[in-house]
């Protein structure tokens, strides 16, 4: 595979008080605790691996610096339905109607060739991509510690674009981890440090990513390891159970009346065993949307599979983090605990 990454430089996007759970707590006690690409330049690399740079109006980079480079998961299909560009009250991106399913790189500056990767899937409830707030800001943010990070534009459940509606998404995040631990030597990237990422409905792909790693979605004639090294997970939907998780995500994910085995399928707190993948965890206690105890059932779990984990539960900050916890907050606990992991 060619080395196709040049050297990118991007921005940190501000981030804070907290209530946390140590990794060192019981799974007793812890049972008590309680969201217009305007211009779009297309690039092949390979037969089936296409490079994208992006003139994303919504990311403001200083003059010396490289915009990011979007891939194509798959070959290029023709949309039969337009991809959906719309923006919220704040002027952050949302993407919609997704046929061509991509990663956008966010490299940092340097000559680092041992650095860890993150792979971050927006939320939106199966429904739309928050790919700005919770996927490009963020990714500048990681670059600016001086890690890779890479967006997943994914597929949503859409009639008329996927036929395998339950599990197009799934599939295209083992894809995109495929992607990155194949080029993980031309791009500078650690192959034991790739890990994954996901808010709210995003949370969700990435928890299931990480407790199905071993299902087989995708051609993988190379063995490559669908594993990621760990998980970050900020609001996430763990549960398709309707008493604990978000009642939207399942419908628009598995339908109305699903069967019993894909509710048990997706439901990812059933399905932790001592192979999942390292995690935090972050949530509001007052979070109505996707109640903390999707979080805290996660959390459970992995402690009772002896997996490092750690779970931060703020008091305030409802569903999104919209006004607290500050960025900053909630983001330098994360680094440091990928310090304390030896992840970073």
């Amino acid at each position: 595979m060619k080395r196709v990454m040049t050297q990118l430089q991007l921005l940190l996007v501000a981030i804070v008080g907290s209530i946390c759970l140590p990794a060192n707590l019981s799974a007793r006690q812890a049972e008590k605790v309680l969201t217009n690409l305007s211009v779009r330049q297309t690039e092949r690399v390979s037969e089936n691996l296409t490079t994208r740079q992006s003139d994303k109006a919504s990311i403001t980079l200083p003059a010396q610096q490289t915009p990011p480079k979007e891939f194509f998961l798959y070959p290029e299909k023709t949309e039969t339905i337009p991809e959906e560009h719309i923006r919220d009250g704040a002027g952050n991106l949302i993407v919609a109607k997704v046929t061509n399913p991509t990663l956008t790189a966010f490299m940092p500056s340097g000559g680092n060739t041992n650095r860890a990767a993150v792979i971050i899937c927006p939320g939106g409830g199966y429904t739309n991509l928050h790919i700005q707030r919770e996927g490009y800001k963020v990714a500048e943010a990681f670059s600016e510690q001086g890690m890779a990070a890479f967006v997943l534009k994914y597929r949503l459940p859409d009639e008329g674009i996927v036929q395998d509606k339950a599990y197009a998404a799934l599939k295209d995040a083992q894809r995109a981890i495929q992607l990155v631990r194949e080029n993980a030597g031309d791009w500078g990237i650690d192959p034991g440090k790739i890990g994954i990422m996901g808010f709210s409905a995003g949370g969700h792909l990435a928890a299931t990513a990480g407790v199905h790693h071993d299902a087989k979605l995708i051609d993988n004639e190379r063995e490559i390891s669908l594993r990621p090294d760990f998980m970050i997970l900020i609001y996430p939907v763990i549960s398709f159970d309707d008493k604990v998780g978000h009642v939207g995500s399942k419908r628009r994910l598995i339908g109305d009346q699903p069967e019993e085995r894909e509710v048990a399928f997706f439901s990812n707190e059933l399905h932790v065993n001592s192979q999942t993948p390292k995690s935090i965890l972050f949530h509001a206690g007052d979070d109505t949307l996707v109640p903390v105890e999707n979080s805290l059932l996660f959390y459970k779990g992995l402690k009772e599979h002896n997996v490092p984990t750690e779970l931060h539960v703020y008091s305030k900050g409802e569903h999104g983090f919209l006004a607290i916890p500050a960025f900053t907050e909630w983001f330098s606990r994360c680094i440091a605990w990928m310090k304390a992991e030896n992840i970073y």
